[in-house]
């Protein structure tokens, strides 16, 4: 059980400040203060990217008023409860080479975007120099500009570029926005700057020192006098020259499973998060710098778990300003092209939206530098639970109930509540729609209830992303809500607060059918007399709503096979198939499956509609003999046909049909091996060193591979490593887990006698164990018995960035017995083998190649 939190002074405050004097200060311990009354500070929001870049020709290109994207978005912000924007200003689109501001679109529709932040109450953090070309993920533009003439080395050392900077600083902080009449130096929104984006240093820490000190000098020049900040973690080797300029404070982020994986990443992935580990505490001049966190992401993680983890971090490692990076705006979130490897946005994304939500909370309201332990101890903290295993993030006080997911906790006082947000239903709404919704309370028996629409999986977000590729799509559907509040009772009345609601809704008893939109619900007895611009939860006002409509209404299907499953028993198979004609036919659509198992009889068999765009069959054990199984699913309504995989649209009957796409699954016969990695087939491997270092081979066979390891490095940092994530792959089996007992590894060194691979198999609950192969010069099949596997640390992959972060981690009380010290199958998360020999990994004097083929589990 957890304590539900009063709100603290570290909540999120409203604060004003008197005119002319900056929002916030540092004092002389590296402590963010408010002006006004010296109370700590502390934001957290997002980064966020329209009015730049691939942003704003996506927008451009799909004919979208790139205004109304800013005030929709900016709404989701405040509907989040954000209090923090920050962004790496693309100064190539709006400087010349000598420094000149250009007022342009981009620069005005910055300016617009500030205001609309400011009408949120929502801070701001300006990084006004990016270096970077404007055209990811498309080639850049050559428009002249200083950052693309000398780029992000050139920039810091090149005596022309720093002048054409200072240039550029000083009429940056003097430019007045037309939408607010203030200059950015004299809004009190904008509370602080970084000087630029993530520098590339190079030459004497004395030129670095020097480059810090010109740039700050020309931003105070135009009258500054709120904090700087500067980066200090993407140069380590200048950090402490960075600490000793004129400067407030410093710079962080962290993408604790790395970038660009190309795919989700279904592992628990909460041990990355475990803490922040900051390794310039010993540099004199750090100690009194305020930190932030510019940008922060689990990149390729959908878990609606990690937000709220990280924040904990954050807040332990003393930061006090976290933005993530990047929120996707609501009308290209469909397509997720802007940053491939991020994936955030409340429309499309509802649950890691609400984990946002709750970390925002966490943020303000945990104390600095308080620790919470290690994984798992410290999935509890605060008002705050995390559960991978349930994949639910939750934030329960007195006041606010939030929930990523279907859960059977009870609020701490439901007859105090004022706030509920959640997806799926609790003991307060029963819902089994897909989106996020939010209940306010406006007065005692009158609520305010936003909903948005379902949203459907279609494809991995974190794939190649086009502009014509539909990831996500939004359903608008009627949907049932039951409301279980105390103060509205039973039969409650409901009215349309949005033009996109329902007008007339029927409520019995505590449920109601209602399509997205906003709503005022109303108890017996009980009036309400506001209107639409009426405010609620902050800077949300009644009537206001935003949702994207459907990008695409063509039929789709989803599904993932087994890689393998067992002979003779029942498999159950599920798929997301989503807009199936449901009006103007002659006859209701039928979606089956068919195929057979080679050399087995051909099957027909419809799937059974669940909700909510999942579709379930069970293939009857007589059908699945050992071999491989063949299978495709068929939409069928009147003479149309949809057939995947293939997406092929044509009757798959006919005689000139080409289609022969299918689903494959090997059914495994009793007793055979489970594979775990082959470095020939798994194109889901994780590698390090990712670049450069690792190289590939062939096998013991001409159509076998082996990824190469290098040996003989020196510490625990310099291993080299493939890992995979396997619980997917051998769910199927999981019932055949008692007919394993031994881990085999194919490979052999190349270079020395002999030498040693480890072999570590990591379970869902982040529990590590590791067993030695000894390896000889040819390939060899080496047999490591499930009982001689003993809990040792695991590498933290994909590897985390900063490249100062751990990389290795261990459970808590996993070594001194506080976790089960024998490894179950049926929890077997990710494998893992390295070239790790014990703390110097150092065995031989020369070189050595480890060449590992493959990793199996057998009898």
């Amino acid at each position: 059980m957890f304590i539900g939190l009063h709100q603290t002074a570290f909540s999120q405050r409203n604060v004003k400040t008197a005119p002319g004097k900056p929002l916030v200060y540092v004092d002389k311990k590296g402590i963010l203060r408010y002006t006004a009354d010296n109370k700590e500070a502390a934001f957290f929001g997002v980064n966020y990217t329209v009015p730049f870049a691939h942003g704003y020709r996506a927008h451009k290109a799909l004919g979208i008023d790139l205004k109304k994207a800013i005030d929709a978005d900016v709404y989701h912000f405040a509907r989040l409860g954000l209090d923090a924007f920050r962004v790496h200003v693309w100064d190539t689109e709006i400087a010349d080479a000598n420094g000149n501001l250009l007022l342009n679109e981009h620069l005005n529709l910055f300016d617009y975007l500030l205001a609309k932040l400011k009408e949120r109450n929502i801070r701001i953090f300006i990084t006004p120099i990016a270096f970077w070309g404007n055209g990811y993920p498309e080639k850049d533009e050559n428009n002249g500009s200083f950052s693309y003439i000398y780029g992000k080395r050139g920039a810091v050392v090149n005596d022309t570029a720093i002048r054409a900077q200072e240039n550029y600083l000083k009429q940056f902080f003097a430019h007045v926005n037309p939408y607010t009449g203030l200059s950015y130096t004299n809004d009190p929104d904008v509370i602080a700057t970084e000087i630029n984006n993530e520098p590339n240093h190079s030459g004497p820490l004395a030129g670095a020192t020097s480059y810090v000190n010109r740039l700050a000098a020309a931003i105070r020049s135009a009258g500054w006098k709120k904090p700087v900040f500067y980066n200090i973690s993407e140069s380590p080797y200048y950090a402490a020259a960075i600490a000793a300029a004129n400067i407030d404070g410093v710079s962080f982020q962290w993408y604790p499973t790395g970038l660009l994986a190309n795919h989700a990443l279904q592992n628990n992935v909460l041990p990355n998060v475990d803490n922040y580990a900051i390794p310039y505490d010993t540099i004199p001049a750090f100690k009194n710098k305020a930190r932030m966190i510019y940008e922060f992401d689990a990149a390729d993680v959908m878990q609606p778990i990690m937000y709220p983890a990280m924040a904990r971090s954050f807040r332990t490692a003393g930061f006090q300003w976290a933005t993530q990076f990047a929120y996707d705006p609501m009308y290209t979130a469909y397509c997720n092209t802007e940053y491939q490897t991020h994936y955030l946005n409340l429309a499309y994304t509802p649950a890691k939206a609400i984990s946002l939500l709750i970390a925002g909370k966490a943020f303000h309201t945990l104390p600095l530098y308080k620790s919470y332990g290690a994984y798992p101890a410290d999935t509890l903290f605060g008002a705050t639970r995390i559960s991978y295993h349930q994949q639910l993030s939750e934030w329960n006080t007195i006041n606010e109930f939030y929930y990523t997911g279907n859960t059977a906790t009870q609020p701490l006082n439901l007859p105090t509540l004022q706030h509920v947000a959640g997806t799926g239903s609790s003991p307060v709404v029963k819902y089994k729609g897909t989106g996020a919704y939010f209940l306010d309370k406006i007065s005692e028996g009158v609520w305010r209830l936003e909903l948005m629409p379902d949203v459907i999986a279609l494809r991995d977000p974190f794939g190649k992303s086009s502009p014509s590729t539909e990831l996500r799509r939004m359903e608008w559907n009627t949907q049932q809500v039951s409301v279980l509040l105390p103060d509205l009772g039973e039969g409650f009345s409901v009215s349309a607060a949005s033009r996109e609601s329902s007008t007339h809704p029927t409520v019995l008893q505590h449920t109601v059918a209602l399509t997205p939109g906003t709503y005022i619900l109303t108890a017996n007895g009980k009036t309400f007399n506001g209107d639409k611009n009426t405010t609620v939860a902050g800077a949300v006002k009644l009537g206001e709503f935003a949702a994207p409509q459907p990008f695409s209404n063509s039929v789709f299907v989803n599904h993932t096979p087994f890689r393998e499953a067992p002979a003779g028993q029942p498999l159950l198979l599920q798929a997301t198939i989503t807009s199936i004609p449901t009006s103007g036919l002659h006859h209701l659509p039928s979606i089956y499956i068919e195929g057979a198992c080679k050399g087995g009889p051909w099957f027909n068999i419809r799937f059974q509609d669940q909700g909510n765009g999942i579709y379930t069959v069970t293939l009857p054990d007589s059908l699945l003999q050992p071999g491989r199984l063949d299978y495709r699913i068929v939409v069928h309504h009147d003479t149309n046909f949809i057939v995947f995989p293939g997406n092929y649209k044509g009757d798959p009957y006919a005689w000139d049909n080409l289609n022969n796409e299918y689903y494959h699954t090997n059914i495994a016969a009793p007793g055979a091996t489970l594979s775990l990695i082959d470095v020939a087939s798994d194109n889901d491997l994780f590698l390090v060193p990712s670049w450069p270092g690792l190289s590939f081979t062939s096998g013991a066979t001409p159509a076998a591979l082996a990824v190469c390891l290098k040996g003989n490095g020196t510490g625990a940092d310099s291993v080299s490593a493939v890992s995979r994530v396997v619980a997917a792959d051998i769910k199927a089996r999981l019932s055949q887990h008692n007919n394993f007992s031994k881990v085999v590894i194919r490979a052999r060194v190349v270079g020395a006698q002999s030498a040693v691979a480890r072999v570590g198999l990591i379970s869902s609950d982040a529990v590590s164990f590791a067993a030695h192969a000894k390896l000889a010069a040819s390939f060899s099949d080496i047999e490591l018995p499930l009982s001689s596997f003993q809990p040792a640390p695991a590498l933290l992959l994909p590897r985390p960035y900063p490249g100062f972060m751990p990389w290795w981690f261990q459970a808590a009380n996993a070594e001194a017995g506080g976790m089960a010290q024998q490894l179950s199958l049926q929890s077997l998360d990710r494998v893992e083998v390295s070239n790790y020999t014990g703390a110097d990994n150092k065995t031989t004097s020369s070189p050595y190649t480890i060449e590992i083929e493959s990793l199996w589990l057998k009898k």
